[in-house]
Parts: C-alpha cells; structure tokens; sequence
C-alpha cells in the first residue's frame, strides 16, 4: 500500500527555509534550500482504508512574539471532513479550543507562519462568498498559500468532461489540502476516496455543509453560553439547506436539546432527530416559536434548488420573515442566526438589533476555518 507523505510546498512559493527531517526523511523547501519546521513530529493513522501522515507542531511556529500558546500533543482525529457525523462532542470541544486559540492569533498576531509553505486548493463548483473567502483568508492568515478556481463547473476541465476523479488525482499534485463545494450530493465523499490529501466539505448539493455546521454550533455556544438545553428554531427552506440539515445532526449531539421546525416537510431531518431522540416539534406560527427559541435560525429559500418550479419558489418565498415583530416576541439573551446570504427573509432594519448575531456569525467562520486547516494539516 502505497504511504502518502505531504510536506510543505514552500518550493512552489519561492523563499526559503532551513532544513529539517520527518520520520527520517528529508523535507525539502526549495529546489536549492531543505525546509524545517522546528519539534515537528510524524504521526501516522489509518482512516477510512488508507494511510496517511499528519504532523503534530508546537506553537513556537508562529516565529512571531507575544502568540497565544496552541498546545502539541495528540495527532487530529479526522483525515477529512466530509459530514457532521463525523463528530463527537469530544472533537467538537477540541476544535472548538482551537478556534478560540485563533481567533487570539487573527487579533493579536498578524504574520502567523503556521502553514507557512503549504498550499491550499479551493475547487467551487457552485457560486460562494463568504466560505471561499473564509477559506482563502484562513489559510493566508497563516502564513499558507491559495490555489483557486472559481465556477470549476464552467471553467474546469469538468466543462470539458472530465471526471471529478481525475479533476481531484490532478489537484492533489499541486496541492496539500483541498476545499470543495460541488452541485451533487456526496461529492465530497468521492473526492476523500480518491486522494490522500485531506480534503474538506465546503458544500455539496442538497447534502451537508460541516463546516458552516461547526461555525453555527460555536457561535451558539459563544452567544448562548451553552449547548445542552437549549431550544432552537430551524425557519425556511428546510428540505432544500444543507446547513440546517448539517446543524441538526450536530445539535443532537447535545443533551436535552428541542428543535423547532419552522417549514414544509423536512422528513430524513425528523427521522434523524428521532432516531437520535431528540425532542422536535413542527410549527406553522413562526412568532410563537420565536417566544420559546433561544436561537432563531433562519434561512433564505433557495431558488437554484427549485428548477423551473418557479410557482413553488414564489409560494415559498416570504412564507416566514424574521421582522421587528417577531424581535419583540423574542426573548432578551435569544440571538437571531442566517447563514447567508440573505435576500428579503430578515428585514435589514434588524441588523441594529444586538440580538442579529449573522455577522459575527460569518465571522466566526474565519477561526473555525483556521482551527480546521491547522489541524488537518499539522495537528495539534
């Protein structure tokens, strides 16, 4: 079986460095300098039917002063991140740690060098803005670089039919992680299965979207104070989001935790949440719900996901808008949640409101993406 090992590009970059070794092998930054990392050590796991080498780093990477400590220990749990099943609360805590770690390092010390030679492919084959970007700006602030390809789906050889197998065979030589959004369900998947590079889940189809998940969860518990207990409102297209569908498998990893459903038919969501005894309830009266919430959770109606039933776009859109009115109805520390983008389903006149949370939300997708690239890539 053949053993992938993945050491920084930094050769690609230009620049230099000096040398270092990895479980005996001798890493190489330039063509003409070695490359080093300094306490490197290797750590091989076996996932999924595959070997693969992470690193574990200390903290004195960052090369700069005054950073905030980010321990070394233990190799990262996952080889990849493909759905939100994939998690305990015990990674989710550790990940959770970890971005609070970074978002110390994004405020307080601008020129991290932690994945300072590594390289990063963002293959999107569906529009994105906030989680491309996130991404991009994770992996920069890290000192990592970016390759990038914006609309693959047009502009890829996948225009010119090409299999996603051999789009991903290719991009693994260039790259030493890939960030995928894709249009089919369980791409992301298929994709991990064919590489041994990680490879991260930013969006596929109607499917998950984990790390939006993530972010969800750890703005909760940042704005709530807490996880167990707590009563969430899921508003909108349901059926069609996959980042409500992602955040309910790991909402039931939590204790006592009630799901208000605020939509048409969600059925693999309602089985789910069963199966994993979760308390659920459906509920036409958004404004009585939002009394009870301490998360409103709201999301746009997606129209790419209704093809040519533009009839049914339009009777679903507006159905359940997030207003002054139902602000009043809400409870003082109860925050209001959106992925976005946003289109006519929170007014704009709810933004000065402390209870809109979206924003910080976005933000917080920044440290989890930096939590997520670190670890994946070097470990703990």
């Amino acid at each position: 079986m053949r053993l992938a090992i993945h050491p920084p590009r930094a050769g690609i970059l230009g620049g230099s460095s000096p040398p270092a070794t990895v479980a005996g092998w001798s890493v190489q930054g330039t063509r003409h300098q070695p490359f080093s990392l300094v306490s490197l050590v290797s750590g091989v796991s076996r996932q999924s039917g595959r070997l693969s080498i992470r690193s574990r780093i200390h903290s004195n990477l960052l090369g700069i002063q005054n950073t905030p400590t980010i321990s070394a220990g233990k190799k990262f749990q996952l080889d990849d991140l493909i759905e939100a099943q994939q998690f305990d609360r015990e990674i989710l805590a550790d990940i959770f740690e970890v971005a609070r770690e970074m978002e110390k390092v994004e405020k307080n010390s601008p020129g991290s060098q932690v994945l300072k030679g590594y390289l990063m492919a963002t293959l999107f084959y569906e529009p994105s803005t906030r989680t491309r970007l996130s991404f991009e700006s994770a992996m920069k602030r890290l000192g990592g670089e970016v390759l990038t390809t914006e609309n693959a789906r047009e502009f890829s050889s996948a225009a010119k039919g090409e299999t996603l197998e051999d789009t991903i065979r290719t991009v693994e030589g260039y790259s030493d992680i890939i960030v995928m959004r894709h249009f089919e369900s369980g791409a992301a998947k298929r994709a991990a299965a064919t590489t041994e590079v990680p490879v991260i889940n930013a969006g596929d189809g109607p499917g998950q979207h984990p790390t939006q998940a993530l972010l969800d969860v750890y703005t909760i518990d940042r704005e709530i104070g807490k996880l167990d207990g707590i009563k969430v409102a899921l508003v909108g297209d349901l059926a069609n989001g996959r980042t409500v569908r992602s955040l309910a498998y790991l909402l039931a990893k939590y204790q006592d935790v009630k799901i208000y459903l605020v939509s048409p038919d969600v059925d693999d969501i309602k089985d789910y949440l069963t199966s994993k005894g979760v308390e659920w309830e459906e509920s036409a009266d958004l404004m009585e719900v939002a009394s009870k919430c301490d998360v409103l959770y709201q999301t746009r109606i997606q129209r790419e996901r209704f093809g040519e039933r533009i009839d049914l776009y339009e009777e679903a859109r507006g159905k359940y808008i997030v207003d002054h009115d139902v602000l009043n109805a809400m409870q003082n520390h109860a925050v209001v949640m959106h992925p976005l983008p946003r289109l006519d389903e929170i007014t704009v006149d709810v933004d000065a409101d402390p209870r809109a949370a979206y924003f910080r939300q976005a933000k917080n997708g920044l440290y989890i993406r930096m939590a997520l690239l670190k670890l994946l890539l070097v470990g703990w």
